[in-house]
């Protein structure tokens, strides 16, 4: 029997894999056996049909409903030529290039088999972890450069000792996975298309903390996700990798998802928290911080999906294989994710320091409009735009820093020449005055006037005099506001003033 797999990703079904799918049972039959997979992440090929052969796994895409009879009538379960094979999937550049270590397993393995996570590596580190004692575990975790991947690139290591060495008989787990930056959709594709990783994540940072309970927080746009999560939580507590005596050890955890509501100000982990906790999100004051006093004021561990899912081949391979990719205090992989004006979107996975420029033009191969980038924006709607001069910037958080922009969560959104950034900057204000929790003023305030001073400039009311007044206006928000909501909403804003000036002067409005 022939092994066909397709894509059960949120990605490939919205243009047509589950119609695909049903469409190869209907004229394939009893002659093949398929599998729904996750999304290699090559979105452009999608829907991603792949046949097991003896030369590997041979893809054809995108293909459509319409397409399936003639594909296998043309030999496609043979992994015959066509106009829409693209040939062995591995060996594809895309692909062949990249150091996967969150996403090794995703597109290549059934997500809700339990046979096949362990039959690619899945448990290894968690074993590893299991005959360590915790403290060992947190070594190992610091040793390996891991920084969260959330946006903040905290050192995972500290935060966790943090918590291990805070007293409570009752600690806690809390995943982030409340991704609401644009141009971001890793966290989704893994717990869509691997969820047992970021279990496994999980359950080892509960033992190297002494935590006894875990929640993974979903946005609620993401109900695939949340369904697929659910059932990989059951099937551990089936297999014994979550509850009691996990492994025949003597760690008990027990794991929960739970959906929010649609606020991005959640993606900031101290609203997380108050979320979780049944109450309005809005960001607390620190200190305390999270690792000290957190979910219902005990010692809580808050990572993003990315991070925990980077623990198990920390544990499994060793911090120092680990530390041997990326550059300088930026460790490990990250998975950086295309957007926007892009020909080939998706996820890249590979060690930091590849340049921004690579990943763009080579990779993404440049816009879809076929224009030249004008600017790429990395890590979030709070990230700055950096302009195409700008692209030999490596991926790298302290480069990224002295750049006065930010990595983020990786996304990269990218633009051509025909944007006018003044609206990319109103856009920044808008969505901070859309989002913020309004604890504070200068968030709740300064967005709102910041969009009515960009209004004023761009109409040509007094132009000098009002972009002396947006510069105070984005270094009171940043010195004043109480978390990165409003703090880094000047970002954009600046990156635009400093790249793209003249955007604020072409074809001025009439004032209203």
């Amino acid at each position: 029997m022939i092994t066909v797999y397709v894509p059960c990703d949120s990605a490939a079904v919205s243009v047509g894999a589950d119609e695909v799918a049903s469409a190869l049972e209907a004229v394939a039959g009893d002659r093949i056996r398929l599998v729904r997979n996750g999304s290699r992440g090559m979105l452009w090929l999608e829907p991603l049909v792949e046949v097991e052969t003896e030369r590997g796994r041979v893809g054809y895409g995108p293909v459509t409903p319409s397409a399936v009879a003639g594909l296998v009538e043309a030999g496609m379960l043979d992994g015959a030529d066509h106009e829409l094979c693209v040939g062995v999937v591995e060996e594809l550049p895309w692909l062949a290039d990249q150091q996967r270590r969150c996403f090794a397993r995703v597109g290549v393995t059934d997500p809700l088999s339990v046979t096949d996570y362990e039959a690619h590596g899945g448990l290894a580190g968690l074993r590893a972890a299991l005959a360590r004692e915790p403290a060992d575990v947190i070594t190992e975790v610091t040793d390996s450069g891991l920084r969260g991947r959330g946006g903040a690139g905290f050192p995972a290591g500290i935060k966790w000792k943090t918590v291990l060495d805070t007293p409570g008989e009752t600690k806690f787990v809390c995943c982030n996975a409340d991704e609401g930056d644009s141009g971001t959709f890793a966290d989704r594709m893994l717990m869509e298309g691997d969820p047992f990783c970021l279990i496994e994540g999980m359950t080892i940072a509960a033992h190297a903390v002494g935590a006894s309970e875990g929640y993974i927080y979903v946005r609620s746009e993401y109900p695939d996700a949340v369904a697929t999560l659910r059932r990989a939580i059951d099937l551990g507590y089936e297999h014994g990798w979550l509850g009691r005596n996990i492994l025949g050890s003597e760690l008990t955890f027990d794991l929960f998802v739970r959906v929010g509501a649609g606020a991005y100000i959640c993606g900031e982990e101290t609203s997380m928290l108050e979320s979780l906790e049944g109450k309005r999100g809005m960001v607390r004051s620190k200190p305390p911080i999270p690792a000290i006093t957190g979910l219902f004021g005990k010692p809580t561990i808050v990572n993003n999906v990315l991070t925990l899912a980077s623990v198990p081949t920390i544990l499994a391979d060793g911090a120092a294989a680990y530390a041997e990719l990326g550059m300088e205090r930026s460790r490990g992989t990250q998975v950086f994710q295309l957007a926007g004006n892009i020909a080939r979107g998706g996820v890249f996975e590979t060690a930091f320091g590849i340049s921004l420029g690579e990943l763009v033009n080579d990779y993404g191969g440049g816009t879809r409009s076929g224009r030249p980038v004008r600017a790429a924006q990395v890590g979030g709607p709070l990230g700055s735009y950096v302009p195409a001069s700008q692209f030999d910037l490596p991926t790298d958080y302290e480069a990224f820093a002295e750049a006065e922009a930010m990595l983020g969560h990786g996304g990269i959104v990218v633009f051509d020449d025909t944007t006018d950034m003044s609206k990319m900057a109103r856009f920044a204000m808008e969505f901070c005055a859309e989002e913020s929790c309004g604890k504070c003023t200068p968030c709740r305030v300064g967005s709102v006037r910041g969009v009515e001073v960009i209004d004023r400039i761009t109409g040509g009311e007094d132009p000098d005099g009002n972009l002396a007044v947006l510069n105070d206006l984005c270094e009171l928000m940043t010195d004043g506001s109480l978390c990165a909501m409003g703090g880094l909403t000047p970002n954009p804003v600046r990156s635009v003033l400093t790249h793209f000036p003249e955007d604020f002067h072409a074809n001025p409005r009439e004032a209203t």
